[in-house]
């Protein structure tokens, strides 16, 4: 589903590559988790297969497209609508209610906001377990309560493959470990997932676990 090949990215003032020249294939369905010590990589490597930085060099291959070389345009459209990201910061909106802030991720098709939008939200909203907190502001939802929302955001516009980086690095054990149970139901319902975690509890309870250190997978 997606293929890496050669990638290379360089920060300035960095004496090694955050990622050097590294492989990788994933698997459609596939639970993956990405571990190391801070500094290792794994986020940068994230970010590139999800399209959200370029690399230096290499490619990046979804099914047949070139994600490296293609326009921003389509860059754009792949990251609406076939890719989603999810953050260790939900970077909720607090003034805006829990299905608003899920019907954010409709703005960018410049397309007014309708019934099936707001149908799909609140289907997404009851998939990740919080149907009955629609109306329900950030600021009177858990920490645990906020990342599925963002999660419902992120996933509301049928991505199928979902970048993780530290969905749970905010969140304490109990609460990290629910957000790890529902990522492995949607897992099970097809949905192809790329988590970056230092936690080696929840990374080895995925499909498949790539362990970085200085830029490469040493595993």
């Amino acid at each position: 589903m997606i293929r890496a090949n050669s990638l290379v990215k360089c920060y300035a003032g960095s004496e090694k590559p955050a990622v050097d020249h590294l492989d990788l294939h994933i698997r459609q369905g596939e639970f993956v988790s990405i571990v190391g010590r801070s500094g290792s990589g794994k986020s940068t490597l994230l970010h590139i297969l999800s399209s959200l930085i370029k690399p230096d060099a290499g490619t990046v291959f979804f099914h047949d497209l070139d994600i490296c070389s293609a326009s921003e345009k389509k860059r754009n459209h792949l990251r609406g609508k076939e890719f989603a990201v999810v953050f260790q910061q939900q970077h909720l909106l607090p003034y805006l209610t829990a299905i608003e802030n899920v019907l954010l991720s409709f703005l960018d098709s410049f397309v007014p906001i309708n019934k099936q939008h707001i149908a799909s939200a609140r289907k997404m909203l009851e998939l990740v377990g919080l149907g009955h907190k629609e109306h329900s502001r950030p600021g009177k939802l858990s920490g645990g309560e906020q990342q599925r929302v963002a999660i419902a955001r992120a996933l509301v516009r049928g991505a199928r493959v979902l970048f993780a980086d530290e969905p749970t690095g905010s969140l304490d054990f109990a609460t990290g470990t629910s957000i790890i149970e529902l990522l492995h139901g949607l897992n099970k319902d097809g949905l192809t997932i790329v988590m970056v975690t230092h936690n080696d509890e929840f990374a080895n309870t995925s499909s498949r676990v790539i362990r970085m250190a200085d830029g490469k997978i040493v595993n």
